[in-house]
């Protein structure tokens, strides 16, 4: 039973889903004045399961007059709380979502984010509502690259309120997340390789729940997407240290970065005093990623020689790949600071890229023989042309 407020009580307006889609019917007196609210609805999700305007707003849709289309419950315009109430009277009712697979705990994560705490909780207006994310009437799905809860557009609509400088002043926010994201590394996946795997906003602060994560619980949020890291930061030091700032203090926030192997060192002293034990571990982790990393370019470049040579580079680069392989281990194990482990791991990236470039060195050397063996017929052809040459003079 969908609810709809007026005069400040709850009034009963339909009974569940319609599985018929309402028409532009002429007999539907909402049309006379709101025909422009009724094609914007129509290209939305609610109309596909046969919503109608008086299913929220009450009042006779039969009606051609304006106060008698205006009575039964009629809702106009609903207060931000109101909506709030008003879109759970459905979506909080997992007998109407189950059918759609949708889950019917929005109302409930709503009033414990820091959104619903200020407007439901302290009556505060600046917090948004439904509809400010997911628009009055055009209410679309979020794969729908038009939808403002679309992966793409996500940003967007948090940085409405968010890029507000006077907005943001009263609540001491920052307002620059947007900028940060972009540049980050998962901003790039999502704006530049359309990567919608990669989290949004809501990915870490939730969507109805949204909040921001607490410092205990920021590497917990992390390793939702990065279950490999998270385990081996878990077994290391900083891990069993309680977390400290947890991802955050190597890889920033909306910025996330991943740190270049010549910098691990540098990172290290954000924290540690140059010369301490600390500072040391990081040196020598340092020195055995930036040593990986070269091998693995070489390794690159040795291929490259090959293909240019016309050799096949098949098993080449299958040693390669084995090698990545364990480079990607060692960004895993740097999280631990496991030196011993990093050691063994560095060893086999050196052993693979070895054979690498020991195949590229032996395809040199053959192709060296192969034209020092061409210069005895070069000779032959020489010698032969200038004697052909002398013998055609003494002819003529």
């Amino acid at each position: 039973m969908l609810l709809v407020l007026a005069a400040g009580s709850p009034v009963s307006v339909a009974n569940g889903f319609d599985q018929t889609v309402q028409g532009a019917d002429s007999t539907y007196g909402c049309l006379i004045c709101h025909a422009d609210k009724r094609r914007a609805f129509r290209q939305g999700v609610h109309s596909d399961r046969g919503i109608r305007c008086d299913d929220c707003h009450g009042g006779d849709p039969t009606a051609v007059e304006t106060q008698s289309a205006h009575s039964r419950g009629f809702l106009g315009t609903p207060s931000k709380a109101q909506t709030v109430t008003l879109c759970s009277s459905c979506h909080g009712d997992p007998d109407q979502m189950r059918q759609f697979g949708l889950s019917a705990d929005q109302l409930a994560e709503f009033r414990t984010s820091r959104h619903g705490a200020l407007l439901l909780g302290a009556g505060n207006t600046d917090a948004p509502t439904c509809t400010d994310c997911h628009d009055a009437h055009t209410i679309l799905r979020p794969e729908d690259a038009r939808s403002k809860v679309h992966p793409h557009n996500i940003p967007m609509t948090c940085s409405n309120c968010h890029d507000d400088e006077q907005a943001m002043a009263k609540y001491g926010l920052p307002t620059n997340q947007l900028e940060l994201y972009r540049a980050s590394a998962h901003g790039v996946a999502v704006f530049e390789r359309d990567n919608f795997a990669a989290p949004t906003c809501v990915g870490c602060h939730g969507s109805h729940a949204a909040l921001p994560p607490t410092v205990t619980e920021i590497a917990n949020v992390c390793e939702r997407c990065h279950q490999l890291l998270g385990r081996e930061f878990a077994r290391g030091p900083h891990g069993e240290a309680g977390g400290l700032q947890g991802c955050l203090g190597c890889h920033g926030n909306h910025e996330t970065a991943r740190t270049p192997a010549n910098e691990i060192a540098a990172l290290c002293t954000n924290c540690h005093e140059g010369g301490s034990s600390a500072d040391s571990l990081g040196q020598e982790i340092e020195s055995h990623v930036v040593h990986a990393e070269s091998e693995l370019e070489s390794a690159a470049h040795a291929i490259d020689e090959l293909v240019r040579m016309g050799r096949s580079a098949d098993d080449a680069r299958a040693r390669y790949r084995a090698a990545l392989t364990d480079f990607r281990q060692m960004a895993q194990v740097q999280h631990s600071l496991d030196l011993e482990l990093l050691e063994d791991l560095e060893l086999r990236v050196a052993s693979a890229t070895g054979l690498v470039h020991e195949q590229a060195e032996v395809a040199a050397e053959e192709q060296w023989e192969h034209k020092l063996l061409l210069l005895p017929l070069w000779f032959f052809v020489f010698s032969g042309v200038v004697l052909a040459l002398f013998r055609l003079r003494e002819v003529r």
